[in-house]
């Protein structure tokens, strides 16, 4: 006698309560598998981002913000600060590694992020194609830029001001790709690198335009100084960067020729570990400039992040557990139901445990369908998030990796099963073959 067969006979002789059980089940499953590739790729790709950054510099405001903004990219920047606080600031000795940060413009939703060579390097972003910039408004994409936008090297394209889609296009100021990264799944992999004096030369130029506008409406001056939608941009109110190219390099990589320009973070590398004690406290009494440590504003966001999730873990641990007992009930009303084929068996036979594990298989069998299914619907849909929604390409999401925590879902789903057989499975070791044959 196979008992696998006869179990699987068994289930399809009821496919209502058969299909209800593996639903249940396969919906728990999914959300908890869910739930982990989400938590276990977001924290991965989160710490894997901030890696070796120890302090973002940036305006005041919140320092969440600042991280979010600067370091990851997800966020607006809370403004810009003045260029020669952070070339000050990246003199001390305290500091191994200050690499500035200039926003403002975007492509096709890409950040264009004016920076010095330090933060390709810094992320072990290799060139595939091409070369790193060398003069104001030639740029470096990253690999999912490529992939996404279809640039090549030799392509030249017009920024879009703003952070995001929809914002005034910068036709008079084109960019030139001469290189291409390769992929690293880091945040360099969706960002258009340049020089910091690109940024600056380009909203010049729009600062310039929009300051004749001004003239021609009002027949006079108006003192400019846009927001750029509430994204702060790398300003520029003196020479382009062909005219400071006199000027030598400061500990930023920079001009040094025009101080009071505007930049909108600086990403620090602590020199020693008396760093962390010393230079947070004397960034903050700074009027203009916040300190922000991604190492405790990441623990923030993850402990935010982390109630959501628990929610919906918890969610789908009582579609798991309402799927035990439904299989619970589901064998148990079987049982009765085939106590006289259990007997015939019986008396063929079939020894009083070869009848429990009958049973017991049928439970074994439900748990393990409905948590394939589940993991597969949790997978297939972690891909499928992260194909479709921005936010979630902007993270890198991707469904089909294995995490060794679904190992414990299949024992856990291996041991719901038998639980839930066991009653059932018990009542029919325990059966009166005599009495049933004889009640017919």
């Amino acid at each position: 006698m196979n008992l696998f067969r006869l179990s699987l006979s068994w289930l399809r002789a009821q496919p209502l309560n058969t299909a209800l059980n593996l639903l249940l089940l396969a919906l728990g499953m999914a959300t908890i598998t869910l739930i982990l590739l989400l938590g276990h790729q977001l924290q991965d790709r989160l710490s894997r981002d901030a890696q070796g950054i120890d302090l973002v510099l940036g305006a005041k405001g919140s320092p969440l913000q600042i991280i979010l903004a600067n370091l990851y990219h997800l966020d607006v920047p809370t403004g810009n600060i003045p260029l020669h606080e952070a070339m000050q600031l990246s003199r001390d000795p305290l500091v191994a590694r200050a690499i500035p940060i200039a926003l403002g413009d975007n492509y096709r939703g890409y950040r264009i992020v004016g920076s010095s060579h330090d933060y390709p390097r810094h992320y072990a972003a290799g060139v595939t194609e091409g070369r790193l910039w060398r003069r104001p408004m030639e740029v470096v994409i990253g690999h999912e830029v490529a992939r996404s936008t279809g640039l090549k090297v030799g392509d030249h394209f017009d920024g879009t001001h703003g952070l995001s889609k929809g914002g005034e296009l910068h036709g008079d100021q084109k960019y030139k790709v001469v290189g291409i990264l390769h992929r690293n799944a880091s945040v360099i992999d969706r960002l258009v690198l340049t020089s910091v004096e690109s940024v600056w030369a380009v909203h010049e130029k729009h600062d310039h335009d929009h300051n004749h506008a001004a003239e021609r409406h009002d027949d006079e001056v108006v003192s400019h100084n846009h927001d750029y939608h509430g994204h702060g941009h790398a300003d520029a109110h003196h020479p382009a960067p062909d005219e400071a190219a006199t000027g030598h390099h400061d500990g930023l990589g920079l001009q040094e020729a025009t101080p009071d320009r505007q930049i909108t973070a600086v990403l620090i590398q602590y020199r020693s570990p008396l760093a962390a004690a010393l230079l947070p406290r004397q960034i903050n009494a700074r009027g203009q400039l916040q300190a922000a440590v991604p190492a405790v504003e990441l623990s923030r966001l993850l402990q935010l992040l982390g109630i959501g999730m628990d929610t919906l873990r918890l969610f789908g641990l009582l579609l798991i557990l309402s799927a035990g007992l439904s299989m619970f009930i589901a064998l148990y009303n079987n049982l009765r139901e085939r106590q006289y084929d259990l007997a015939v068996l019986r008396s063929l036979g079939a020894s009083r445990l070869r009848l429990m594990n009958l049973v017991l298989l049928e439970g074994v069998i439900l748990a393990v369908l409905g948590t394939l299914l589940g993991l597969a619907g949790g997978h297939l849909a972690a891909e499928l998030i992260g194909q479709w929604l921005p936010q979630a390409q902007q993270l890198d999401l991707r469904g089909f990796i294995w995490l060794q925590a679904e190992w414990g879902l299949l024992l856990f789903a291996l041991l719901l099963g038998l639980l839930a057989a066991l009653i059932p499975a018990l009542s029919a070791y325990r059966s009166d073959i005599a009495r049933i044959l004889a009640r017919g």
